[in-house]
């Protein structure tokens, strides 16, 4: 079992898609990484040796960040912007979408499950 940044990768599949399960490591870092550590990008995880692993967990905690480091970097951008008072902030604030998106039909992921409101009465 390969384990890099505090996350198990899946055994069974390539390379490039195992390393995918790290947060923060996309398709593109994940062929970066492999071709700077001179391993195939087709080549499963099973069939790593453990000088290839302790190589790719060099090349992650060197020049990426992941994982918690990331996660809190995230968050703490976030807090930023609704801290200092930003429409972003704001938004935010509110669990409205952020990037200009309508919300009078749409941006249910954002807003949760709908609220209806009873029609006045005659």
């Amino acid at each position: 079992m390969a384990r890099i940044a505090g996350v198990d990768l899946p055994r069974n599949k390539r390379g490039a898609i195992s390393l995918t399960y790290i947060y923060g490591i996309g398709n593109t870092a994940a062929k970066n990484i492999l071709t700077e550590a001179g391993i195939d990008i087709n080549a499963k995880v099973e069939d790593w040796s453990d000088e290839n692993i302790s190589e790719i967990r060099r090349i992650i905690t060197d020049d990426y960040k992941v994982e918690g480091a990331l996660r809190s970097e995230i968050q703490m951008n976030i807090k930023r912007l609704m801290d200092i008072g930003c429409y972003r902030g704001l938004r935010h604030r509110k669990g409205l979408p952020l990037r200009g998106q309508r919300t009078q039909t749409n941006a249910r992921t954002r807003k949760g499950k709908k609220k209806t409101v009873a029609n006045k009465k005659k």
